[in-house]
């Protein structure tokens, strides 16, 4: 069975994870989103540490592809860049959005019923998140957008099933939705690397691959710098 190590940075969650024989292993995780460039080498060392492996023992490197935050995407790409270039191992890319529902469908399989279905959400800041739907097996049935809520949004998935928001960005369909008996939330779900499980699995066994010297994380939206604020640089 592969070792392989998870990076996780896409939102405020700094999460790094370890499959080692077929199973996770080591978990470090901080929810402090400044904190990503100074525990990340840190958590990565521990959970290596923990299962008492070597470098040149991990068969691949995973990383959270977003969409997300650019910083903390940039983070996670170039911290398993590094590890990648430094070991030559491959490097597999898991949509963070796929990871949450995937994650969430056998963490809380008992909620549940036939039909449901399951929409990871990641702020975007103001009324936009970064949104997409699942079923329960963990396909895709709405692409990954950009998406302003109103009381709209999603009504014609309200006619035939229930859906479950989870993440980051989820509290803003609870005002919009407030009247709809079909949409129904989870709290506290984050990003985390121990989502990645399965599908860094089925990646490696498919040998689904990225190329490490072009590789570039999901953003979505193009990065806009802010206006500086410092008197004189205006």
């Amino acid at each position: 069975m592969p070792n392989i190590l998870l990076i996780e940075t896409a939102t405020a969650a700094c999460s790094v994870g370890l499959i080692a024989g077929g199973s996770l292993t080591g978990l470090r995780e901080s929810f402090d989103q400044r904190s990503h460039a100074e525990q990340i080498t840190l958590f990565i060392d521990q959970v290596m540490q923990e299962a008492a492996l070597t470098y040149q023992q991990l068969d691949a490197i995973a990383v959270s592809k977003g969409p997300g935050s650019y910083t903390g995407l940039r983070i996670g790409v170039s911290t398993a860049k590094g590890i990648c270039y430094a070991t030559d191992k491959p490097l597999i890319s898991i949509g963070t959005l796929t990871a949450m529902a995937q994650g969430i469908a056998s963490q809380k399989a008992d909620l549940f019923a036939e039909g449901d279905l399951l929409c990871p959400m990641i702020d975007a800041r103001r009324m936009e998140v970064y949104a997409a739907v699942f079923d329960l097996a963990g396909k895709k049935l709405h692409d990954t957008e950009a998406v302003v809520v109103d009381e709209n949004t999603f009504a014609g998935l309200f006619a035939h099933h229930r859906v479950w928001f989870f993440g980051d960005g989820a509290h803003k369909c609870r005002i919009p939705f407030a009247r709809q008996p079909n949409a129904l939330f989870l709290d506290e779900v984050m990003p985390s690397a121990a989502f990645m499980v399965k599908p860094a699995l089925e990646a490696f066994a498919n040998k689904s691959f990225e190329n490490v010297a072009y590789f570039e994380p999901f953003y979505l939206k193009d990065f806009v710098a802010a206006m500086p604020k410092v008197k004189g640089l205006r």
